[in-house]
């Protein structure tokens, strides 16, 4: 969506620090040794005490309340009585609706001890999005976004997800525009001020496709490769994006 009142810039604010609070009491509660439902109910709790929806329970009917997916899982991945490992990669994904705005976070938590590699792929899906806010200005071409999220990663040896994409977000999960995380040539169209949109590197330790898994959601990497994934839903403008999900 776009940014058109000072009550819509409040309703995603808001709806933006209940995500960020929710991935931060999620994220203290990942450990060797809990379930992956254990920690998806801390995030329920969370929201549960702001009034906040899980969007993708609501609006997709999604069988859980947080998505919380583990190594080669990309996305979407359901919480269930999984044990999460030592050396595990875990990835927690939270879209929540507050009195009709959306916001959308992801950040992926390296378990200990786990091994460097993972550790720096961790590192770069966060870096990628770091790189990618500091192109992402009003009346840029989108695909700027797309170029500098797949230069970081070529860069630091990884490979990017392609099949899958921020968005806009505000209203519903997934609003136009896609926004790429590789770079598209045709793809030029100006990013606008006040625009509110994900930009969300999902990455692979090595070349791999996203498939969907037998359980219908989870979305995993087509050789078994590690993943990580960051995201927060920012508001574009002609300066520095405003990160709506940031603590």
């Amino acid at each position: 969506m776009s940014i058109e009142c000072p009550e819509d810039f409040e309703g995603l604010a808001q709806a933006g620090q209940v995500v960020a609070a929710t991935l931060k009491a999620m994220a203290s509660a990942v450990r060797a040794g809990v379930t992956t439902a254990e920690v998806d109910r801390v995030g329920e709790l969370v929201l549960n005490r702001y009034g906040a929806t899980s969007a993708p329970r609501l609006i997709y009917g999604f069988p859980g309340v947080n998505l919380i997916s583990i190594n080669d899982e990309i996305v979407h991945g359901i919480p269930s009585d999984r044990v999460i490992e030592k050396g595990d990669i875990v990835s927690l994904d939270v879209t929540a609706e507050l009195n009709g705005y959306i916001a959308d976070a992801a950040i992926t938590i390296p378990i200990p001890p786990c091994s460097a590699q993972a550790a720096r792929l961790c590192r770069c899906a966060r870096t990628a999005f770091e790189k990618a806010v500091a192109v992402a200005r009003a009346n840029k071409p989108i695909n700027c976004i797309g170029q500098a999220v797949e230069h970081e990663v070529k860069q630091q040896g990884f490979w990017v997800v392609s099949e899958l994409a921020g968005h806009g977000v505000g209203r519903v999960i997934h609003e136009d525009p896609i926004v790429a995380n590789t770079y598209n040539p045709l793809d030029s169209k100006p990013l606008t001020n006040g625009l509110v949109i994900t930009i969300e590197p999902m990455i692979a330790e090595h070349p791999a496709r996203a498939v969907e898994d037998c359980d219908g959601w989870t979305m995993r990497t087509s050789n078994g490769s590690l993943s990580a994934h960051f995201e927060h839903t920012v508001v574009i403008t002609d300066g520095q994006p405003i990160l709506l999900t940031a603590v």
